[in-house]
């Protein structure tokens, strides 16, 4: 693995980052909610651009991980920004994009963003909208009322919480009712048994976006993140077809 950097912003957000140079188009990783790149799917895939010579970007985003600021403070929208200046910094290449979840949805934004520059999107268990499918209208109405929402963790034991303005802004870049302008190679990869994100989101993001060349891949006894070993080979034979 390449050494810690930071990216430092006028507001004094420092961005972690590990950027690995080779050949393109260069393999950025979005983790998903509350995540960061020490995850095991985004360390196996930048420990395989190194040995394959690609050119790979991890980041946590800022509140996440070794990046500073508060997580409170994150939206979708900050975090694309944080996104798409370390790309601007750092990537000379086309990019492929894998979004990891809430990573998903982040992609989706990001990629527009791009426009040309986007080769192509790998999402895993994506999800976008969450902010709508994923609460029940009283624990909408709770977060729209500017309370935050606590929810037990499945995977820690603090509980997991959402912040009215991360709610807000995800109200404000709903993805799946109207058409994704991605026009790039899309494959979306989903468990069956995800109890987090029901699989049937995959198949409305396949047909949200634009591009004809999507392909969704199930996987029957698959959790919500996929990181058994075989789930990680499935990975990584995906991001083959894109070099």
């Amino acid at each position: 693995m390449s050494e810690i950097q930071f990216h430092e912003f006028d507001d004094g957000r420092k961005i972690a980052f590990r950027h690995a140079a080779g050949a393109g188009p260069t393999l950025v990783f979005l983790p998903g909610y509350m995540s960061d790149m020490d995850g095991g799917k985004a360390t196996a895939m930048f420990a395989r651009a190194q040995d394959m010579g690609r050119a790979c970007l991890l980041l946590d985003y800022s509140g996440c991980g070794r990046s500073n600021g508060d997580f409170a403070d994150g939206t979708l929208s900050r975090w694309r920004d944080e996104v798409l200046a370390l790309i601007e910094a750092y990537v000379d290449s086309d990019v492929l994009m894998i979004g990891s979840s809430m990573g998903g949805w982040l992609m989706l934004m990001v990629g527009e963003a791009l426009g040309e520059r986007l080769s192509g999107m790998i999402g895993i268990a994506p999800a976008p909208d969450f902010t709508t499918w994923g609460f029940t209208d009283e624990q909408r109405a709770q977060m729209a009322a500017g309370e935050v929402l606590y929810e037990d963790n499945p995977y820690g034991p603090e509980p997991t919480p959402t912040h009215p303005g991360f709610f807000a802004d995800g109200e404000a870049n709903l993805k799946l009712d109207s058409e994704v302008a991605i026009t790039c190679p899309v494959r979306l990869l989903h468990g069956q048994k995800d109890e987090d994100v029901p699989w049937e989101i995959s198949l409305r993001l396949a047909k949200a976006i634009r591009s004809d060349n999507v392909q969704v891949t199930f996987v029957k006894d698959g959790d919500h993140r996929l990181s058994r070993e075989n789930d990680i080979a499935l990975l990584q034979a995906t991001v083959d077809q894109f070099y």
